[in-house]
Formats: C-alpha cells, sequence, structure tokens
C-alpha cells in the first residue's frame, strides 16, 4: 500500500519553499501527498518562531496529531510525527521533551537528511532523533532537483541573516548570511521555468544582501542576478524577499527602472519610524535614510507599490515614536502591510529590556496603525477598479467557477474563469475591491 505524507507550513516564504523540497524528497521514496492529518503515514510540521504564539500553536497542533496517531495505531497503522523549523533550533532539546510523541526534529539547516531520517523510522522504528547542528555544509548540496508547483514558484538564493535586530530570533534560528553560487541558482530557475513556472520569487531572510559567486568565482550582487534570471526564456514576472532597507544600493533601484520582469511591487520592512526605537531595534538605517531609498525607488519606478513591515510596542517605545510612525505611513502611503504588537522572544535582547510597553497600550497602538494602513490599501484597490491587469491564477476560488490570482502588485483578485486558465497569466478588468481583494471579469 502506497504511504502518504502530510505537511502543514507554519511562517515565512523560506519555510514554504523549504516544506515543497521536503515533499520532493518524500515523493522520492514513494510517498503521495495525503488529503488529510488522518490519512499520512507522515506528518510534518515545520514551524515558525517569530512570534510567541506561532510557536505555541505548534505544540498545540502536535497534541491533536498524537491523538490520530493513537486512532490509528489502533487501526494496525504507524504514524511518523516530525517537526521541522525554526522552532526546533530555538527549543532544541525541549521540543522532545514537551512532545515526547515526535518521532524526530531537525532545524532548518538540517531537513536535507529529512529522508535518511524517514527511512531509519520506518525500518527500524529508532528512537528520537533530534539534529539542529549548525554546519559548514550546505543544505542545499543534498536536496533534489526542484520542480514548479505551479504557475508561481519560490526559490531560495541566500538564507540566514548577520544584522541581529534585537527582536528577532532570526540569526540564532537559520544562522548567519550564506548566498548560494549564481550557477546554482539559475540552473534551479531554468528547470522551474522549463516545469511550469511563470512567475520567480527570490528569497532570502535579508535578500538584497546576496554576495554569491559567479562561474569565475567573482562576487555578484542582487542586481547582477536579477538581470540573468531575467534573461530566462518563458519566465514572465520575477520577485525578491525580503530586503533590508540599508543594502538597496543604486544598481537594485536601476533595475526597478529598467527590468521589465521585476513586478512594480517592493516589500521593504522599515518596523518603526522614530529614531530612537530603530537604533534600539539595532536597525541600520534611520528614518530618513529609508524615506530617501524610498524616494528613489518611485523615481526609477513612479508606478512602484510600497509593502512594509511594523512592530509597535517595542520596549520605550513612547507616544511620540509612536506618531513618528504613523508619519511614515502617510508619507510611504503603502498598498499593503504587516503590523504586529511587539512580542518577547527568549534569548533576544529586546526581552531583558527595560520599559516594556503595555499590553493594552500595544493593541491601542496596533489598531490605530492598522485602521491607517487598512485605509490607504483599500484607497489602492479601489483605484484598480476599471483598469486592465494581467493576474496569474495560481488556486480555484471559494466558489464554483471561479479563480483566485495575483495582480502585479500582490493583490488578490477573484473572477470566474475556467480551470484551463490555472497557472496561466490573463487579462482582466478589474470590477470590484475591497480591503483584502479585487473581483475581476476575464477578458
Amino acid at each position: 500500500m502506497v504511504k502518504k505524507y502530510f505537511i502543514k507550513t507554519f511562517g515565512c516564504q523560506m519555510n514554504v519553499y523549504d516544506s515543497n523540497r521536503m515533499a520532493n524528497m518524500l515523493e522520492e521514496m514513494g510517498l503521495k501527498k495525503a488529503t488529510g492529518v488522518k490519512d499520512a503515514d507522515v506528518v510534518i510540521f515545520n514551524t515558525c518562531h517569530i512570534r510567541e504564539k506561532a510557536a505555541e500553536k505548534v505544540f498545540s497542533d502536535l497534541g491533536r496529531v498524537y491523538l490520530i496517531k493513537q486512532e490509528r495505531a489502533l487501526e494496525g497503522k504507524d504514524t511518523i510525527i516530525g517537526v521541522t523549523g525554526c522552532v526546533v533550533q530555538a527549543e532544541d532539546k525541549q521540543i522532545l521533551k514537551r512532545a515526547p510523541y515526535v518521532d524526530f526534529a531537525l532545524g532548518p539547516l538540517r531537513y536535507f537528511r529529512l529522508k535518511e531520517v524517514v527511512e531509519e523510522i520506518f525500518n527500524k522504528r529508532e528512537a528520537q532523533l533530534l539534529d539542529t547542528e549548525f554546519s559548514a555544509v550546505s543544505k542545499f548540496d543534498y536536496l533534489p532537483e526542484n520542480k514548479a508547483e505551479g504557475g508561481c514558484s519560490y526559490l531560495a538564493i541566500q538564507e540566514g541573516c548577520n544584522n541581529f535586530c534585537t527582536y528577532c530570533v532570526v540569526p540564532y534560528t537559520r544562522g548567519v548570511e550564506v548566498s548560494r553560487p549564481v550557477e546554482e541558482i539559475l540552473k534551479e530557475a531554468r528547470r522551474l521555468v522549463a516545469t511550469g513556472s511563470l512567475e520567480l520569487n527570490l528569497l532570502g531572510q535579508n535578500v538584497n544582501s546576496y554576495h554569491g559567486e559567479d562561474a569565475n568565482g567573482k562576487e555578484r550582487n542582487l542586481a547582477y542576478l536579477l538581470n540573468k534570471v531575467a534573461e530566462i526564456d518563458g519566465l514572465k514576472r520575477i520577485r525578491y524577499t525580503t530586503s533590508y532597507p540599508a543594502d538597496v544600493d543604486d544598481d537594485l533601484i536601476r533595475c526597478h527602472k529598467e527590468l521589465g520582469k521585476l513586478m512594480p511591487y517592493l516589500h521593504l520592512p522599515i518596523q518603526s519610524g522614530s529614531d530612537s526605537v530603530l537604533k534600539k531595534m539595532n536597525r541600520r538605517h534611520t528614518r530618513d535614510d529609508y524615506l530617501r531609498v524610498v524616494e528613489k525607488l518611485k523615481e526609477a519606478n513612479p508606478a512602484i507599490g510600497m509593502s512594509s513591515d511594523f512592530i509597535v510596542g517595542f520596549p520605550g517605545e513612547t507616544d511620540e515614536d509612536f506618531e513618528k510612525t504613523l508619519d511614515v505611513v502617510n508619507r510611504v502611503k503603502y498598498i499593503q502591510a504587516f503590523s504586529f504588537k511587539y512580542s518577547r522572544r527568549a534569548g533576544t535582547p529586546a526581552a531583558v529590556m527595560e520599559n516594556q510597553i503595555e499590553e493594552k497600550v500595544k493593541k491601542e497602538r496596533l489598531q490605530v496603525l492598522q485602521d491607517l494602513l487598512f485605509d490607504y490599501q483599500t484607497k489602492f484597490n479601489k483605484a484598480s477598479v476599471g483598469k486592465i491587469m494581467p493576474v496569474l491564477f495560481e488556486t480555484k476560488g471559494r466558489h464554483k467557477g471561479q479563480l483566485a490570482g495575483r495582480t502585479p502588485y500582490m493583490q488578490n483578485l477573484y473572477a470566474e474563469a475556467d480551470n484551463s486558465l490555472l497557472n496561466k497569466i490573463v487579462e482582466v478588468r478589474v470590477t470590484e475591491a475591497s480591503t483584502n481583494s479585487l473581483g475581476g471579469e476575464v477578458l
């Protein structure tokens, strides 16, 4: 009987990429994708540790899967439960103590061992296995060939971070920055396009610090890589995420002017509009630095739309600091944004800073910020009504006969469309808009 797997992904696009690669490995072993946990012989939670609630949700879900594992055991079925990703790295041995029914736990740099680990457990029912080693070995050297999962594919080009923002666990869970060689990335990019990808999203925790070597051993920047990727026949769209403001150079800005395949949308996190808060966060940019970069980008491409990340209630944030954040929003007029209350992460410098902000204050500030952000997002979406946009349809919609896709500005768009248009770029006239999505009709 064919064994099946189920992977649940938490967190960022890098985790989505990692989950797809794990699926590749399991399918190489002959496993098929299960429709749900109850049908799966191998269940994997690929975890995120950016926020406390995300980590706790993993343990809650693991408890429910353990009950399913017991039910399946009564039917004579074995179930392997595995945990991968940043929670494993952060919790280390604690994860197997808190969830002793977990069969294996692999850190985000060690999941390339998945195939061997699952085979060992299937064949020998080995005791719990934990691997969180930070080694010089690149996981990319051991992963199977990637293939497109649809019209849009993620492609990791860089991993880890050297910035050590005081609120962030990424350097402790993903390690220091490592950039993949140019030719290795181009090989994977060509394979993804050859197997159906029309859009590639180049990924890194700090993607614009990319400094991989070319075939001659010369270090190259992200702008060079973008130009090379743009040369691939059949590729229609390019995106990259997540960027760090201090690493946006003139070469990269020029790409937004000259590369037609590079989408007119950029996610550029600022976190706070206050220089004093940015300094406490250990961000390598000031408010004015950020605004100058945005101005240059808009000069290079007046059609560009900006997105960002915000943290409210960082230790020591005053009402005046918060007002400066609102002022940045009013200046940039973001078309999308992600905003959160500051959450203490064990092991980070900010977790032990003085002047922690009361939860009530954080909640109030977040509401004010989100109201403003959603107002700009709604205005941008409503300004899209009547426009004709190229939409990449990626999934079936919530209603019968409906498809869902994304515009060049990463707006969700729904339209009545035949399934034959899945994973294709289609001209759509926008007919309606809300804060979070657009409606349209296929031309």
